[in-house]
């Protein structure tokens, strides 16, 4: 966590000094992710540090996150071109662009994919007093305040389709609007019994929530295969995660949780030549990002496409074309 945060430090640093001299670029690309205390944030200012650092001499292209509301504001972004690239929950991005879900009738097709990053791994924290089986459906009927997400966050939007889709209505809870930390902090401090805290592993708000409560007091909940095979009805795009014990202090169990995929969207009317250089850029320096999250470990070039839920910009197809990876018809335009 500590070598994290010097190297968030470092690589914002570098945005400041540096900051007069990139503001000649042809090209300043916005970045959009979600809080600042999520995964989004930081994989964010990482991507865009990392093409600033190396496409801004020769090819007059930076690059900057901001933080946002999460994948729902930053496909609004995407479409009001207040942002150049986004990341993006799958789900939400496969039912922006087939108008399904809160898009229903409304397909969104300003943007395309650019490449797959991690799995956001779904952790649904319940403080002990209210654990009855151990597994998710012990939301259904809590009487305590249950934190869903920042109002609009794709964090809110993927909590309300997972317990849907388990026959959970979310409006019969007492909801609270919070993003990751506070949402911890609510519940170290007993306001709210329970969270909804999708992110890559290791989450911050969990490792601070285990370290300050033990496994003994907290408890994030684990979804059966039944459970699972519920969801996956509807939305594919979920699949099993274990997260290994003593991943978080004192994680005394393994959390059998599900995940979905992340992925970097591009509007369309970015060039190619930019969004060429940009896939190139990331796929020619995974160890810079390796180094700001863990999370980008489990991206590799050969996993870039597997599972996109949008068809490819054309700029990251020829990328990955040049690569040699086999791109399936649908993800090509």
């Amino acid at each position: 966590m500590f070598k994290k945060a010097i190297v968030i430090m470092l690589a914002m640093t570098f945005v400041f000094v540096f900051g007069p001299r990139y503001a000649k670029a042809d090209e300043n690309l916005i970045i959009a992710t979600a809080t600042t205390c999520g995964t989004y944030y930081p994989v964010g200012v990482a991507i865009g540090t990392l093409i600033s650092i190396k496409l801004a001499a020769k090819d007059k292209i930076t690059a900057t996150a901001i933080n946002s509301a999460g994948s729902g504001e930053n496909i609004q972004m995407l479409k009001n071109s207040e942002a150049d690239f986004g990341i993006l929950q799958a789900l939400f991005g496969l039912q922006a662009y087939n108008g399904k879900g809160k898009y229903e009738g409304k397909p969104e097709k300003d943007f395309s994919s650019v490449t797959m990053l991690w799995k956001n791994v779904e952790h649904f924290p319940l403080l002990a007093d209210y654990v009855k089986s151990g597994t998710i459906t012990d939301l259904k009927g809590l009487e305590k305040k249950f934190s869903i997400g920042k109002r609009g966050s794709g964090t809110e939007g993927s909590g309300r389709t997972i317990l849907a889709a388990l026959d959970i209505d979310p409006e019969s809870l007492d909801l609270e609007y919070l993003g990751y930390n506070p949402s911890a902090q609510a519940m170290m401090d007993k306001r709210v019994a329970a969270a909804n805290i999708p992110a890559g592993v290791p989450a911050a708000a969990i490792t601070q929530l285990y370290a300050q409560l033990g496994d003994k007091k907290v408890k994030v909940l684990d979804f059966t295969d039944a459970q699972m095979a519920e969801i996956q009805k509807s939305f594919p795009i979920w699949t099993r995660e274990v997260i290994p014990a003593g991943t978080y202090p004192g994680q005394s169990t393994d959390i059998n949780t599900i995940a979905q995929p992340n992925l970097l969207v591009v509007r369309n009317d970015v060039s190619d030549e930019v969004v060429y250089k940009v896939t190139k850029t990331i796929y020619e320096n995974l160890s810079f990002l390796n180094n700001i999250h863990k999370a980008t470990k489990a991206m590799s070039l050969k996993d870039a496409i597997k599972g996109l839920p949008v068809p490819l910009h054309p700029g990251a197809l020829k990328y990955y074309e040049e690569m040699g990876l086999v791109v399936p018809a649908h993800l090509k335009k």
